[in-house]
């Protein structure tokens, strides 16, 4: 390659979207086991957000969108996922790419190959949870190219556009791990919250290819969409669950809401049920009743790291025609605040995915 310099969005700091610049940097150069991605389409995420407002603090207990709000921007050492956010870099979580450079070491018949690029990467291997995230601990997919682990890149054969398979990683990988995790069965009846989502979408379509009962809470707008998808019930976010499907009524909640309505997730599982969580867009301080937990046996299971067939299973999937992409819109690299200010508008179903600019622009 003879290039030198690529287009990024560098974050520079928390705060608002002053902090997200668009300019030229150099392109990564490669070490020892890396290959250097062209970047075809990057999904937008809550997570990128998050990591800009510093909301992943303990010091924050509003939601996304309230951080967001605030006239004073938050300056914290434990900003990212509690701890130190190695700002200013490139955010961006989600990528497909092409595959246009091999380090020493790497099998050179990935070159030229489309693949989508496992986010969550372990630090040593899959029997540690330790663990760095593209986007969050080092550079990510908001630029024209991008350089990884040769061991995170998955080469993949479909007819999806390079936009509809960039809505796929951080959100379906963050679905398939917490049902993965909460072990869900065929014939269970799972709760989704948040189905509208890029995660809560995922999950819908996820939980049905293993032969669940899907419920979804969506915006009363956003049922019809959510419906194309397979849920088998539908219910306003805004519907009393506990009136209308009664205590211990779900095998599995998959939570990603949080906030006020924590309390009545746990009162909805029957005994010996499970609620998975890997976020808290409607806040991360939540009451929380230990008899509801204790005397049902209930199991309650944190998901960041993503366990190791989580990642294969969806290029599977994709391949063999067992999901669907759920494309709301593209957008420009460089139009990055427009979508994530749309974004926050949480108007949209699926995911917003953003286009950087050809070696030619």
């Amino acid at each position: 390659m003879t290039r030198s310099l690529m287009k990024a969005i560098v974050t520079t700091g928390n705060g608002g979207y002053e902090k997200l610049v668009y300019k030229d940097v150099a392109i990564p150069t490669l070490q020892p086991g890396e290959v250097l991605v062209k970047v075809l389409a990057a999904g937008v995420n809550n997570t990128e957000i998050n990591t800009r407002l510093g909301w992943y603090s303990s010091s924050v207990t509003e939601s996304t969108n309230e951080t967001a709000d605030e006239d004073d921007t938050l300056q914290s050492s434990d900003g990212g996922w509690n701890k130190e956010t190695p700002f200013p870099f490139i955010q961006g979580t989600d990528c497909c790419g092409q595959v246009v450079g091999a380090a020493d070491g790497v099998d050179s018949d990935l070159l030229n190959k489309r693949v989508l690029v496992r986010p969550c990467t372990r630090e040593s291997d899959f029997n540690s949870l330790d663990n760095i995230w593209m986007g969050s601990d080092f550079d990510g997919a908001f630029a024209q190219y991008v350089k990884v682990r040769a061991s995170e890149v998955f080469p993949i054969t479909c007819d999806w556009t390079d936009a509809e398979l960039g809505t796929i990683p951080c959100a379906y990988g963050t679905s398939e791990n917490m049902l993965h995790r909460a072990q869900l069965k065929a014939g269970e009846t799972v709760l989704v919250t948040g189905a509208s989502g890029g995660v809560g979408s995922a999950t819908v379509q996820l939980a049905k290819r293993r032969g669940a009962k899907v419920i979804a809470v969506a915006g009363k707008e956003k049922l019809e969409a959510v419906a194309k998808i397979g849920a088998d019930i539908l219910l306003d976010r805004s519907a009393d669950l506990l009136e209308v499907l009664g205590e211990q009524s779900v095998y599995v909640v998959v939570d990603n809401v949080a906030g006020s309505e924590f309390p009545t997730m746990l009162k909805l599982l029957k005994r010996g049920g499970r609620l998975v969580s890997s976020g808290a867009i409607a806040g991360p301080i939540v009451d929380l009743d230990m008899r509801d937990m204790y005397l049902n046996d209930i199991t309650l299971i944190g998901t960041t790291v993503w366990d190791e067939p989580v990642f294969p299973n969806l290029v599977r999937y994709i391949e063999q025609g067992e999901i669907q992409p759920l494309l709301a819109k593209t957008f420009p690299l460089s139009s990055i605040a427009e979508a994530q200010q749309e974004f926050l508008l949480k108007k949209h179903v699926g995911k917003f995915v953003l286009i950087p600019p050809s070696d030619e622009s």
